[in-house]
């Protein structure tokens, strides 16, 4: 017999994204589509720079996908640990620098 009660630490973690996680999903499904279609179109021989065209609008969404999460993790993961201070503000603050820094790159 297991017991049914829950403690703060047994429950998973809520991240950031979490208020918007359906929102989020939404957009990805559509960049999915996007991607699908990019398929369909080289599979159908079409004209090179239509397909340019729509790669480079699948790259920005996802773009708009990542910088809002990277927002969402400023806000919540990022400032929890700062308010709580030490090693894991430290960690979290490296974190979002070198996830900022994978963005610049792309």
């Amino acid at each position: 017999m297991t017991d049914e009660t829950t403690t703060a630490e047994q429950q998973p973690a809520t991240y950031g994204y979490y208020d918007n996680k359906q929102k989020h999903l939404n957009r990805l499904r559509r960049i999915e589509g996007q991607v699908r279609g990019l398929q369909r179109m080289v599979e159908d021989d079409a004209y090179c720079i239509d397909i340019l065209t729509q790669t480079s609008a699948a790259n920005k969404a996802l773009r708009a996908v990542a910088l809002e999460l990277l927002d969402e993790h400023l806000k919540h993961c990022v400032a929890h640990a700062t308010a709580h201070g030490g090693a894991e503000a430290e960690a979290k603050v490296r974190e979002a620098s070198e996830a900022i820094a994978r963005l610049v790159r792309s």
